[in-house]
Parts: C-alpha cells; sequence; structure tokens
C-alpha cells in the first residue's frame, strides 16, 4: 500500500537536477550552499581553512606589510578622542564602609547525666576488669578499647573484633613477551603452526616494520588473528593494513584499537572491508580523536554491504548509524545460523 506522502514524491521522480541549477540566479546558488554547509558543518576531510569560507567583498589591498600595519593603528589610536567621563573622579568615598555584623558564639552546653550516689560510687571504684565485664553483660563492648579486652586478666579476649585486611599488592601487567622480528620472518615463510599474532602494547615497534608485517600478510595463509592495538600506529599503518585485506583471504580478526588513525585511515580501511568477504571481525575503537559524522555513515553503509562482518568494535556517538551498524551486524549473525541449521538439516 502506497502511502500518501509517497504519492506526492512520485512527482519529483524523474526531475533534471542539472536544469534546475542552470536556471538559479547567483543569489540563489549562494543560499543553496549555505544550505548545504548546515547539513554537514564537520566535514573532517576539509582543511580547516576551507571549512568556512570567505564572506567579505571588500577587495585586496596588496600584499601584508607588517610595518605599514603598525603605522596605521598607531596613527588611528593618536587621532582617535578619548571618551570624556560623565563624572570626573576625584577620590572622594561617599557612604559609609560597610561592616560585617559579628555574631555571638553559641554555646552548646553538654547534658550531665545524673547517676544514683550508690551507682556512681561503684562505678567510681571499679576496677578496669570489672568494667570491661560489666560492658560484656550491658552489650556495650565494642566500647571497650583493643588494649583492655586484651589485657584483661583470665579473659580471652572478645571473638568478634574486626581485624584489618591486609592490603593485596596490584602488579603491572608484564610486557608483551612478542619477538618482533622473529614473528615477522614467521609471517613471510609463512609458517603453519603461527595462527595468531599479537603485538599489543608494544609502543617501540618502527613503522617500516608495521609496514613489512602489511606486506607480508598479504601472501600469509595460515595466520587467523592480528591485534595491532596500542601501538601508536597512524594513518600510513591504516593505508597498508587497507591494502593487505585486499590481497589476504584467510584473516578473521583484526584489532587496531586504542591508536593514533584519524579519519583517512578509517576510511580506507573501509573501502577495503567492501571488496573482504572472510574477515569476521574488526575492532577500531579508542582512536586519538573523534571521527566525525561523515565517516560514522561511511562505516554503517559498509556494514549494510558487508555479509561476513559478524563483531565490530567501534562506539558510534550518532543515533543513526548506530541503528543501522546493528541492524546489519544482527541481519550478519542471522545469515550465519540460517546457514547452520540448513548445514545440521
Amino acid at each position: 500500500m502506497t502511502l500518501p506522502f509517497k504519492k506526492e514524491l512520485e512527482k519529483y521522480k524523474n526531475m533534471d537536477e542539472e536544469e534546475i541549477l542552470n536556471n538559479l540566479s547567483a543569489e540563489e546558488l549562494r543560499q543553496l550552499e549555505h544550505a548545504l554547509e548546515e547539513l554537514d558543518p564537520e566535514n573532517a576531510l576539509l582543511p580547516a581553512g576551507l571549512r568556512q569560507k570567505d564572506q567579505t567583498e571588500k577587495g585586496a589591498t596588496g600584499p601584508f606589510d607588517r610595518e605599514r600595519l603598525l603605522k596605521y593603528l598607531e596613527k588611528e589610536a593618536l587621532e582617535h578622542k578619548d571618551r570624556e567621563d560623565v563624572v570626573p573622579f576625584t577620590g572622594e568615598r561617599k557612604g559609609k564602609a560597610w561592616v560585617p555584623k559579628e555574631k555571638p558564639m553559641e554555646t552548646q552546653q553538654e547534658e550531665v547525666t545524673t547517676l544514683d550516689p550508690e551507682l556512681e560510687e561503684a562505678l567510681s571504684s571499679a576496677t578496669d576488669t570489672e568494667l570491661c565485664d560489666l560492658a560484656a553483660i550491658l552489650g556495650v563492648h565494642t566500647l571497650v578499647t583493643s588494649t583492655q579486652t586484651i589485657e584483661g586478666p583470665g579473659k580471652q579476649g572478645y571473638t568478634n573484633v574486626v581485624k584489618g585486611e591486609k592490603v593485596k599488592p596490584v602488579f603491572d601487567e608484564p610486557p608483551n613477551p612478542t619477538n618482533v622480528e622473529e614473528t615477522l620472518q614467521r609471517i613471510k615463510a609463512n609458517d603453519a603452526t603461527l595462527v595468531e599474532v599479537n603485538l599489543n602494547n608494544i609502543k617501540n615497534i618502527p613503522i617500516p616494520t608495521l609496514k613489512d608485517f602489511a606486506k607480508a600478510m598479504e601472501k600469509n595463509t595460515h595466520v587467523k588473528k592480528f591485534s595491532l592495538a596500542a601501538t601508536r600506529s597512524n594513518d600510513p599503518i591504516a593505508v597498508v593494513f587497507a591494502d593487505m585485506l585486499r590481497e589476504n583471504s584467510s584473516l578473521r580478526s583484526l584489532n587496531l584499537e586504542s591508536n593514533f588513525i584519524t579519519s583517512t585511515g578509517i576510511q580506507a580501511l573501509v573501502g577495503a572491508l567492501r571488496d573482504n568477504d572472510t574477515l569476521t571481525e574488526v575492532k577500531i575503537d579508542n582512536q586519538r580523536q573523534q571521527l566525525g559524522t561523515t565517516v560514522e555513515m561511511e562505516m554503517a553503509k559498509m556494514l549494510e554491504e558487508n555479509r561476513s562482518i559478524l563483531k565490530f568494535g567501534y562506539h558510534f556517538t550518532q543515533q543513526g548509524p548506530r541503528s543501522r551498524a546493528a541492524a546489519a551486524i544482527t541481519k550478519n549473525n542471522d545469515l550465519v545460523r540460517r546457514r547452520r541449521v540448513e548445514g545440521d538439516a
């Protein structure tokens, strides 16, 4: 059933946009340009100087001359008359100085508990041991100090004394024991026993070495999981790994979290994932800067086109891309479940 508003949109289906743009005046084109800029103000791919266009109509006065500008500003400052005060300042003080009032100190009188003379005499002449026994009988043994409890003659002490727990030391995580050079050679040799590469938290790997890892992974057929989290990888590393994903057909999991990759490197990875149908898990969250709405929309569109990714590690900041990505991941998992059920049948 076609909705009423959809019927009204049918007349715009075969409209020629080029003809409409050619018939617009210069003022209308400027208004359209401003409207388009407001739709996507956070275009991170444009340089900062081009995100807000020059709206001045004054012509250029020539090349920049610092000395000439300083002389002009000095001349304008000397010629500008000072504003006359409405009431001249004479230094006279008017009115009385404010003095805070002193509030009387409130004295709290302690409540004095009076006891019978016989009971007060008995308590004043009682020993520490007798006071401990009396406190235990009355159920106020928590008021007795630990010294009185322990030093009482013939007593084993109370069993409900709470002792402080020993502080358990928390040790730092041990460094990553992976041998970088040895692992690189094993990848180049296509070692069948090497199925997982973990370079997480190794921050001193040179950029050329990381690029060699990506080149070696292009022809490797045994590594299933590759982790490169917190290694200070940047956009050039993301680009070479994107090229690797177009050649490699055996990798199942790629982790590039907690690095310095910007929107340029993420877009390269997203473009490569459109052509990759073997990767099932991708993690790219917690980068140095936010990626922006445009990149998140590209990621959501890629997930809708991809049929193999089952886990996508990224926290979307916008509701629209987040909903589209979640629906795409759910759809891929349903496809896997359906194939498994059909295979069992």
